[in-house]
């Protein structure tokens, strides 16, 4: 057996190493030369494993040359599934990913997608492209499987081995064949869905439910806020009811939950079908930004400060906390709505790779915070901004705004 893991991102890499650790001998192939020249040196840019856990890995080969994959049996498809500006699916890297995999496929190997996609996606759009590539003909000369990826970025306790891996394959053979392949890397254990299209849709709904529970909590905070009402407090209180969901406004970025819905909605809508519940729950949290950057408007007036002269904070620009990764972040949102309000705004994150934010958003991070602020915003609740006492970067009269409802009561002027 030889597995070739195409994408060495977040969720790649960690496979990539699950696989080798079983002595299997395993190809970590990417596109980025910069990638695989890091990962050469057993330096993790993503901050997920350290130099000591890479350097051990002696059935592991990375490379960035597509020759390289050829004597594979095994394949399996990590690479991003981001939408468009008009938020319909991107699928060109998932399909050039296929192209290339197809031109080295033999008899009887087996591709495995953990791409999420709309169900369907796989069979309709990537085995296609599959079958022109190897010229080999689906189901007899080569096999397919999807199991969709639950990595959880920055999550130290909820690794790849620690979460159930659903698995599902072309055929009830192929199936089976997949599902013993990651039981050998998951302590937790397999699911095995009886089709791929199963498959596909349970990992797009597992984002989409939390997108729009979050959602109505954000609507919830704009409604509270309007009425002078604590959205915490409201939520302290309906939590003592034994099924009262545990679901808390915020700022819903990242590669999945800020991007999955877009995909359903679009399979919906080619069977003439609008999801109105999923869009609404896009609609509704992509404008938070703009609601927060109001509130603190807000505040700033309340408290007889000139916008104009007033210097802001963020703290964060990752998606989430504790973790590197600045796909789909929101706070990008957050502050472009501040800057409308003629605040100089800066931002802070130790987590986040500096030129990478440069290049994305054009925004220069912050080395350390050099200044006292007329207004701090923990936008990210980072261990590291959790361990700090930000009255000591606050103006006397200055404003602290807690996005994530994580600091104390009583240094904060406002929350969400």
């Amino acid at each position: 057996m030889v597995i070739c893991v195409i994408g060495l991102g977040y969720v790649g890499l960690p496979l990539a190493l699950a696989f080798c650790n079983k002595e299997i001998k395993t190809i970590g192939y990417d596109t980025s030369l910069k990638r695989i020249k890091e990962l050469e040196k057993s330096l993790d840019k993503n901050g997920e494993f350290s130099k000591k856990e890479l350097e051990k890995n002696k059935n592991l080969i990375f490379t960035n040359k597509k020759t390289d994959i050829k004597n594979s049996n095994i394949y399996i498809i990590t690479v991003p599934t981001p939408v468009k500006k008009n938020k319909t699916p991107n699928l060109t890297p998932l399909l050039n990913a296929s192209k290339t995999v197809g031109k080295y496929l033999s008899i009887n190997d087996i591709v495995i997608y953990e791409s999420t996609v709309y169900p369907g996606c796989t069979e309709e759009k990537c085995i296609p492209v599959l079958e022109k590539s190897s010229g080999l003909e689906f189901n007899k000369e080569f096999y397919c499987g999807y199991s969709p990826e639950r990595i959880n970025p920055g999550d130290k306790k909820r690794k790849l081995a620690n979460i159930v891996k659903v698995t599902s394959g072309s055929n009830k053979e192929i199936a089976i064949k997949v599902d013993e392949l990651y039981k050998k890397i998951i302590k937790a254990g397999t699911y095995l869905a009886p089709s791929i299209k199963v498959a596909e849709a349970s990992k797009i709904i597992e984002n989409i439910q939390r997108d729009v529970n979050i959602s109505l909590m954000n609507e919830l905070a704009i409604i509270f806020d309007r009425i002078k009402v604590d959205t915490s407090e409201v939520l302290k209180a309906s939590s003592t009811k034994w099924n009262f969901l545990d679901f808390k406004p915020g700022l819903v970025g990242g590669h999945c939950i800020g991007v999955d819905p877009y995909y359903l909605a679009y399979k919906a809508k080619q069977t003439g079908y609008t999801p109105n519940v999923i869009l609404s729950g896009r609609k509704v949290n992509n404008k938070m930004g703009k609601h927060i950057a109001n509130r603190i408007y807000e505040l700033i007036l309340a408290k007889n400060l000139n916008p104009i002269k007033c210097r802001a904070l963020i703290l964060g620009i990752t998606f989430k906390e504790n973790c590197s990764d600045i796909r789909n972040s929101r706070i990008f949102n957050l502050y472009k709505e501040l800057k409308k309000i003629n605040l100089k705004v800066d931002v802070y994150d130790p987590y986040a790779i500096k030129k990478e934010v440069l290049k994305n958003f054009k925004i220069k991070l912050l080395d350390n915070i050099k200044y006292k602020y007329d207004i701090i915003i923990l936008a990210v609740a980072h261990k590291k901004f959790l361990k700090m006492n930000l009255v000591n970067f606050k103006t006397i009269n200055g404003i602290i705004y807690d996005v994530k409802s994580v600091l104390d009561e009583n240094i904060i002027s406002g929350r969400l």
